[in-house]
């Protein structure tokens, strides 16, 4: 099993800069990728971006160009460098630990980013 936790979420003015952080626990050797995930207020979740195992990124195109993400291959930690922010970034921000050849998709509880105009 593994357990994801989040933490770096806070209150940002529009044009500001947050970083998040996830760190898991447990056994992670058979990550395949880890991800963070939002879900603003009536809105369905989304993938913001994600880092394989291979060091491969994946970024949605609405934070593309603001957002990096970064760690160590999926292994036990994931970081969002957030940049440019903007109100419609406001959300909580989940992180997600997938592997497909042992076929888990752990969560973790999330962490709120707000961003005030």
């Amino acid at each position: 099993q593994v357990h994801l936790v989040e933490s770096g979420g806070d209150l940002v003015q529009a044009g500001g800069s947050l970083t998040l952080s996830c760190t898991a626990s447990g056994d992670t050797t058979c990550n395949s990728a880890m991800a963070w995930h939002r879900q603003a207020p009536g809105k369905e979740r989304e993938l913001v971006a994600a880092l394989t195992s291979g060091g491969v990124t994946v970024y949605a195109d609405s934070v593309k160009g603001r957002f990096t993400v970064s760690g160590n291959n999926a292994k036990d930690t994931l970081a969002l460098q957030m940049n440019s922010l903007k109100p419609e970034d406001t959300a909580v921000y989940y992180c997600n630990a997938v592997s497909y050849p042992c076929e888990y998709d752990y969560w973790g509880q999330g962490t709120q980013v707000t961003v005030s105009s």
